[in-house]
């Protein structure tokens, strides 16, 4: 088994590494994505067996053709040698066909499974894992790595298929003359030395271009993401000017990758002509003595010229199995990744919640020693609004992310009840059924509105959305799309204002009827508009139901039942609004700072920033 390293937070360095040409390790890990398959693996390997055996027969057919038929002039003859010849190509045509369309489809069925396997099991990963690791770099996992392993087993049968061709080549000279043989075989060991040359050179030079032409895609993608700041910034020309620098490595790096590569190929040609050469010479005084037959040299010749065909092949699919390799190191790495969060062996299911949530002595840190909340205690009684507010990096995220068990409380560092049951006892999935959660940023996927409102959700009605949509005053705006409740949505729900993708996502988050609701800033990004639509249905919609609210404007929680005032990661105050203003201490300092206006929300948001 591959050992994953847990941070997976190296540098783009490691992206561009090439591994050895075999790795027992990762070879072990792919065998069970081939099993499945391995009669087509069988009949490749066969069809490859036959299309060399073909390959290596043609040099052989001409040399019978002329020593047995055309030199005693049974010219009658050759019409077997014709056959045989045709007979050969067609082997040699569908052995190819056969072993090609094998070995893709299993290399297809192979991607599709290990893409499935890596797509499950980033959906099991812990926030943490995404805390550590840059979206690119997993995108790079699931589907450069992947498409670069599943190419292991059409390099492994070339590979196999050349090295055998080779075989063939060798033992067919040796059959014609051995000595002969041994003598054009003299210069092989000059082709020996200038592949191992040659071998490291290349591996440098393919490594420095796939380290240019990743920062070159690095540059672009970032100018296309923020083309709204560069444009507002009239940055073009500057950034230009630093993606031509770029695009100048790369277009550096990869001539110097194309010269290399050409390099390659004068000597491997001269040295087929040497071997050539000694052939003739020394072959035609065998010729002349009746030591060899004029068919023998010409098939030792057109053996020669073959010879070094597999040797240019068998070079260049070293450096594809040395990505392979590195590819899978990467890819099983992953997928040997552990969650940092996951249920007991023993957890239990949440019975119907009744919203009872309680902190006691809280402690959490992101990275050790650096503690984000210190001693939190807090409780929020069932059917309570309770709002978290304080400055930037006061911890109130991270109490929104705990609670819907993004992250777990280490035992020693105080636990979470809910409806007095510690949540690290039962399992996540029967808790967050049960709550909902919306945040600053509403996220929208691909696919009409009814699918980003019922989402998983499957036995929501045609009227639980509707009704939905109703109370969040979504509705109305919704009637008036092109399809209505069909209309299609983009990625991100990009057809859609701000405010209304809002909407869409407190309709999902209540279709359900959750009994806990966490808004995280949920309407710190909106207009006023909307945000007053929205303070209009959250009256009617947190009835009954517990809420905690972290809120970034203060005049929207002034209505709350309890408002928990964090600073440092520590609770610093706990009140109504009418209280701490009384107090007169932080919260106090905060809401004025705020110019509270004078209406009555029950909700907001702070900081999306995570604390």
């Amino acid at each position: 088994m591959v050992a994953m390293k847990s941070g997976a937070s190296a540098d783009l360095s490691d992206e561009e590494e090439f591994g050895r040409a075999y790795n027992h390790r990762v070879v072990a890990r792919f065998f069970p994505y081939i099993l499945p398959h391995k009669g087509l693996v069988a009949l490749s390997i066969l069809a490859m067996l036959l299309y060399t055996a073909t390959q290596v027969a043609v040099p052989w057919i001409i040399k019978i053709g002329i020593d047995e038929y055309v030199a005693v002039g049974d010219f009658g003859g050759l019409t077997w040698i014709v056959a045989l010849f045709i007979g050969n190509a067609l082997l040699n045509w569908g052995a190819n066909f056969t072993q090609e369309f094998t070995i893709v489809r299993v290399g297809q069925a192979v991607l599709f499974k290990l893409r499935s396997d890596m797509f499950a099991h980033l959906q099991r990963l812990s926030l943490s894992y995404y805390d550590k690791v840059e979206v690119g770099r997993v995108m790079s996992r699931v589907q450069g790595d992947v498409w670069q392993i599943q190419e292991f087993l059409g390099v492994a049968v070339m590979t196999l298929g050349e090295l055998l061709s080779l075989v063939g080549i060798i033992l067919a000279l040796m059959a014609l003359n051995l000595k002969l043989g041994l003598i054009v075989m003299a210069v092989w060991p000059l082709l020996v030395l200038m592949v191992a040359f040659w071998q490291p050179k290349a591996r440098r030079s393919f490594s420095g271009v796939r380290r240019a032409i990743s920062t070159v895609n690095g540059a672009l993608n970032e100018n296309i993401t923020g083309v709204r700041v560069v444009q507002s910034m009239n940055r073009q020309g500057r950034n230009l000017d630093q993606f031509d620098a770029k695009n100048r490595e790369n277009l550096k790096q990869s001539l110097s990758a194309t010269r290399l590569s050409a390099g390659l190929l004068p000597p491997v040609d001269t040295l087929t002509a040497v071997s050539i050469g000694f052939a003739i010479f020394f072959g035609a005084g065998m010729v002349s003595s009746g030591a060899l037959e004029v068919g023998a040299l010409i098939a030792f010749i057109l053996y020669i010229q073959r010879f070094f065909d597999p040797i240019r092949s068998l070079t260049m699919q070293y450096t594809a199995l040395q990505r392979a390799m590195a590819s899978g190191i990467r890819v099983f790495e992953l997928l040997d990744t552990q969650p940092d969060q996951a249920d007991v062996a023993d957890a239990k299911e949440f019975p119907s919640l009744r919203g009872d949530v309680e902190m006691r002595d809280v402690s959490y840190s992101y990275v050790s020693g650096q503690d984000v909340l210190s001693h939190v205690n807090m409780h929020v009684r069932p059917g309570e609004t309770a709002a978290i507010v304080g400055p930037t990096g006061a911890g109130k995220t991270t109490v929104a992310s705990l609670l819907a068990r993004f992250y777990d409380v280490p035992p020693e560092r105080g636990a979470i009840f809910i409806d007095g049951k510690d949540v690290r006892k039962e399992t996540r999935r029967s808790l967050v059924s049960q709550i909902s959660m919306v945040l600053q940023e509403p996220f929208l996927f691909s696919g009409s509105v009814r699918e980003n409102i019922v989402y998983n959700q499957k036995g929501v009605s045609n009227e639980q959305m509707i009704e939905a949509a109703e109370a969040v005053g979504a509705h109305e705006f919704i009637l008036k799309l092109e399809d209505g409740y069909d209309t299609y949505l983009h990625e991100r729900g990009v057809d859609l204002s701000l405010g209304q993708r809002q909407l869409i996502s407190f309709a999902r988050a209540i279709v359900t009827d959750p009994r806990i609701l966490i808004l995280d800033e949920a309407t710190a990004s909106i207009d006023s508009q909307t945000e007053a639509v929205i303070q209009k249905a959250l009256s009617r919609l947190l009835r009954g139901r517990t809420a905690i609210v972290i809120a970034h404007r203060l005049s929207t929680i002034r209505g709350a039942d309890k408002i928990i005032v964090m600073n440092h990661g520590k609770v610093e105050e706990t009140g109504t609004h009418e209280q701490l203003m009384d107090k007169n201490g932080l919260y106090a300092h905060l809401y004025h700072m705020n110019h509270a206006a004078l209406d009555e929300p029950i909700t907001a948001t702070v900081n999306g920033s995570r604390s």
